[in-house]
């Protein structure tokens, strides 16, 4: 996989904004297949900063049902937040 299938977007969300400001750190949504060193290597090539950390989780897609008896469902997600070396950042704008 190459950096653009692995780091599919940046999740811009109000927490997302405070963590960026306050602990130097940016939640994306990455492939579900890619591992910690494959998801830091893409975040550097990518915005050609130093990546300290990397946190993943997997997120279950929720359950939907939009005013018909049949049940949808949206997919399930791998989140990875990213903690950047000080003074390194993403222009997310």
């Amino acid at each position: 996989m190459n950096s653009f299938e692995i780091i599919r977007t940046v999740r811009l969300t109000e927490k997302g904004t405070r963590q960026g400001e306050k602990y130097n750190q940016y939640t994306l949504m990455a492939d579900p297949r890619a591992n910690k060193t494959q998801i830091r290597t893409a975040v550097q090539d990518l915005f050609k900063v130093k990546v300290m950390k990397v946190n993943t989780l997997n997120v279950r897609g929720k359950f939907r049902r939009q005013r018909t008896k049949q049940a949808g469902q949206s997919a399930h997600w791998k989140k990875a937040i990213v903690t950047l070396k000080k003074g390194d950042k993403i222009v997310l704008t």
